[in-house]
């Protein structure tokens, strides 16, 4: 993001270049890369790490022993006995146990000179952050910090187009299922919506109300923010754990017209005022203000969005592999991942506080009260 708030390559990272640029003689050497825990989001990681250029598998570690076992021997990798194992022969790692465990990982990590990818939310709360950064600060490691959503074909299709949006609005919903009930919907889902908003704005926020309901889980499951940004833009984001489909949409207008981006599929569309039309106003509309001739197609140009089709976590590891062979910085810092994870937290508090005001206000409330 630049100091200007408008977007630009650097948020979004050109995957095809990320990928394509990672032979042994760019990097320098391979680079030796193990994955601690191997659940469902932890085997991608080893299976891409695995695929990916210029990288070698370290090995795998999981605390159930028979699953890394059984993830390594279908990869044909090695399952380590013990985390201080697979550190000893990995150059980095990527943390993807549950977030209550990032810390002690990263920890041991950084202690032993192993630069670390540490899974989204970088932690489950703002002091074990901190500390997190710190460590690889004061180690001098690379921390990167997986917000896959920034390495998304449609984001990287629509990062010339992006200049200044003033407002972005986001559905992120998906069915249930028995995965992340330890926390609420915000950390499990919408935190990814977070980080995009944060870095397309690029501004501190100023104001922010929430509110969610758990529905079936001890949690929130469903949950709506509305963000104002310093600048005036606006963000209103809505994710949902108990839908009956899946739907990860983003929309972001902006002066210079509206992207439309369906995050799932991996494409969008980008609408914009054709050349030599400045604005809809005045002579332009009809006098008797009936339909424009031959509907907005006279006037909006179209312009359709496809990524390259580059697997975004193959993009996103192909990243992490850059910056500790030195080519780039990362692309989502130990300081953004705080920076998402303290907003989630709160949006969190709001909820926690519409909740609390909802209970005392509900008429078994008042009569309780009499």
């Amino acid at each position: 993001m630049t100091s200007s708030g408008t977007a630009s390559a650097a948020s979004f990272p050109d995957d095809a270049r990320i990928v394509a640029d990672g032979s042994a003689a760019a990097l320098g050497r391979t680079q030796r890369v193990g994955v601690v825990g191997v659940g469902a989001l932890g085997r991608h990681h080893a299976r891409v790490v695995q695929e990916l250029d210029g990288v070698s598998s370290a090995g795998v570690f999981d605390t159930n022993a028979e699953r890394a076992s059984s993830v390594a021997e279908g990869l044909g990798v090695s399952a380590m006995p013990s985390l201080d194992s697979l550190l000893d022969v990995s150059d980095a790692v990527v943390v993807a146990v549950p977030t209550q465990d990032h810390e002690a990982v990263a920890a041991a990590a950084v202690e032993a000179g192993v630069h670390v990818f540490v899974e989204k939310p970088l932690a489950p709360d703002l002091e074990s952050a901190d500390r997190i950064v710190a460590a690889a600060r004061e180690h001098g490691v690379v921390l990167q910090v997986g917000h896959v959503e920034r390495f998304n074909p449609a984001l990287a299709a629509a990062a010339p187009y992006l200049d200044r949006p003033l407002f972005v609005e986001s559905h992120r919903l998906a069915p249930f299922a028995p995965r992340s009930l330890d926390v609420a919907v915000v950390l499990d889902l919408m935190i990814h919506d977070v980080d995009l908003v944060c870095s397309l704005v690029g501004e501190p926020e100023i104001s922010l109300s929430a509110a969610g309901v758990a529905v079936l889980s001890r949690y929130p499951d469903i949950a709506n923010a509305r963000i104002e940004f310093e600048g005036g833009a606006v963000a209103n984001l809505t994710a949902s754990r108990i839908s009956m489909g899946r739907v990860r949409k983003l929309r972001v207008w902006q002066r210079s017209g509206y992207l439309s981006l369906d995050l799932a599929a991996g494409r969008g569309e980008f609408f914009r005022l054709k050349d030599g039309m400045s604005s809809l106003d005045g002579p332009r509309l009809p006098a008797d203000g009936g339909a424009v001739p031959h509907g907005l197609s006279s006037v909006v140009e179209r312009i359709p969005l496809q990524g390259t089709g580059v697997e975004p976590l193959a993009a996103e590891l192909g990243s992490f592999r850059d910056a500790v062979a030195g080519l780039a910085p990362p692309p989502v810092t130990g300081e953004d991942g705080r920076q998402a994870l303290r907003l989630a937290l709160a949006i969190e508090q709001r909820i926690e506080e519409h909740v609390a005001h909802t209970r005392s206000a509900s008429p078994q409330a008042r009569v309780d009260r009499r």
